[in-house]
């Protein structure tokens, strides 16, 4: 690159830190030298300190810094060259648009990686960058992080927002609001990620891309009752997000169509970790088998099970969602429905551009289709060779 500067440029000092998570210093680290840049306090050509003296700088790791630096080339605002370093690129050479990138989740449901692995290989993405934010922290701060990074992406006032709502926290419904309402005044275009934020089946002013997760319930449970089983209960967590009551509604119409009832409520809410409430669940409905909201749910379960001696199938027979790498590798192999997590990625970023090209087109559903995978726990066969 013509003009590169050799000597790393002199930058002001951060304002001084307060206690924080590695995931609010990478946000100071991000937005000074975005500020920097935008600013024109960096200019094109003018090499970045080093990833070390960056940590030194703001007191944070080099894995830190490194992703922070990630999501600058990532814009396309800067070059890295090993023995080189990393320089800033003149205006005239960024090209495409930046999309946020918001999965409070992230490393907390196994789902998201490959989705986001999806968008970043779609061929729909270039010259388009995506520049990520992820709490990766627990569900009871994950709100307050994702709100401050929803700023931080209005303030670089990003072209779209991607946004998978929380879940699982006592206060998602307000904090998905105000994420929400926040980027509508600000006028981003956003499309979500996996399911809406408003209650099962009401249905918000964004653009969606996940699953048909009415028919999942309704194939998970159908194939249950298929094999004979009568009694059938359903397990998920409290405050799960709302594809959850989309897959109970599913299971619902399963047990109609099969002319399955009950005198006792199928659907249960909780931890599957719970014994307690496991041993419940078990006397109450004396469940033949087992419909669980997600793949974690159904391994947590496995082992609360397994634990109190419950042998499966052969007592009770289990059926997941969401078919994520260890299923096959559990205790006893999970049946389960998988996602295609890198199409929904794919069609998510095609969604994407379409809304930012075409903004008068009416607000979608756009389903990627499911597969039952059919392995030893729903007891469909016994001793056979498991599915792939």
């Amino acid at each position: 690159m013509a003009g590169l500067r050799k000597m790393p440029i002199k930058l002001s000092p951060p304002p001084e830190p307060v206690a924080e998570q590695a995931t609010a210093k990478y946000r100071r680290v991000f937005e000074y030298l975005h500020g920097h840049i935008q600013s024109g306090a960096l200019k094109a050509g003018d090499r970045l300190p080093s990833e070390a003296e960056l940590g030194k700088l703001f007191d944070a790791s080099r894995i830190t810094v490194a992703k922070a630096v990630l999501d600058l080339q990532r814009m396309g605002l800067v070059s890295r060259r090993p023995g080189a370093g990393t320089h800033v690129l003149a205006p005239q050479m960024t090209g495409g648009r930046t999309f946020g990138l918001l999965i409070p989740e992230l490393g907390l449901t196994e789902i998201f990686e490959p989705i986001c692995h999806g968008m970043m290989r779609s061929p729909f993405a270039r010259p388009d960058a995506l520049l990520w934010g992820n709490a990766s922290t627990t569900a009871g701060e994950a709100a307050k992080e994702a709100e401050h990074m929803v700023n931080s992406f209005i303030r670089q006032n990003v072209a779209g927002m991607f946004f998978a709502p929380l879940e699982l926290s006592p206060d998602k419904d307000a904090a998905n609001r105000k994420i929400a309402r926040d980027l509508e005044r600000a006028k981003i275009p956003v499309v979500l990620l996996d399911r809406c934020y408003l209650p099962y089946p009401e249905r918000s002013a964004h653009d969606l891309v996940g699953v048909d997760n009415r028919r999942a319930g309704y194939m998970a449970a159908a194939h249950l009752l298929s094999l004979g089983v009568r009694r059938l209960a359903f397990l998920g967590e409290v405050h799960a997000a709302n594809t959850v009551d989309a897959r109970i509604t599913g299971l619902n119409e399963a047990l109609r169509k099969y002319q399955v009832t009950s005198e006792q409520d199928p659907v249960w809410r909780g931890s599957p970790q719970d014994e307690a409430l496991v041993k419940r669940m078990l006397e109450t409905l004396r469940p033949e088998g087992i419909v669980c909201a997600n793949d974690l749910t159904a391994a947590r379960l496995m082992q609360t099970l397994i634990a109190l001696n419950v042998r499966i199938p052969e007592e009770v027979r289990i059926v997941g969602m969401d078919d994520v790498k260890y299923s096959s590798l559990l205790p006893v192999p999970l049946t389960t429905i998988r996602q295609d997590c890198a199409g929904i990625g794919m069609v998510a970023m095609a969604t994407m551009l379409e809304r930012v090209e075409h903004p008068e087109l009416p607000i979608r559903d756009v389903t990627v289709p499911t597969k039952l995978v059919v392995r030893r726990s729903c007891g469909a066969y016994l001793g056979a060779n498991e599915g792939s």
